[in-house]
């Protein structure tokens, strides 16, 4: 934006621009974004907006965390696994047996047999 205000002019925050500024931090915008929409230039933002910025990531994480906590609580299966990898060190294993049939890691030997054919033979045919 061209009217953005200089890094060295005051700037005076309004709650609503702070709202604004967390509102477009929690789901992700850029604050180069953010600077922009409010037309100040990023020093700006970064000085006056600190903690907006700092506290949006994790007052989204709490709220998505709580809804799936909660989610879990009544009874979606996929939640309480999630969960229980996510926060309770839950894993799934795959194990793949190596083992031959005779219970032991040696293979087979697989047996190949070539048989010439004559092409003056009929019998094959």
């Amino acid at each position: 934006m061209t009217n953005k205000n200089p890094p060295d002019q005051t700037h005076y925050p309004t709650e609503a621009q702070r709202q604004l500024v967390q509102l477009h931090a929690t789901v992700g915008t850029t604050q180069a974004v953010i600077a922009d929409i409010l037309e100040i230039d990023l020093k700006t933002l970064r000085k006056h907006y600190r903690a907006e910025l700092d506290q949006a990531k994790s007052k989204a994480n709490a709220t998505i965390g709580g809804a799936l906590f909660n989610k879990a609580k009544s009874g979606d299966t996929a939640a309480m696994i999630f969960w229980m990898k996510t926060q309770a060190g839950w894993r799934e294993k795959q194990e793949i047996d190596l083992t031959s049939s005779d219970g032991s890691m040696t293979p087979k030997p697989t047996i190949i047999e070539l048989i010439a054919v004559n092409p003056d033979d009929d019998s094959t045919t």
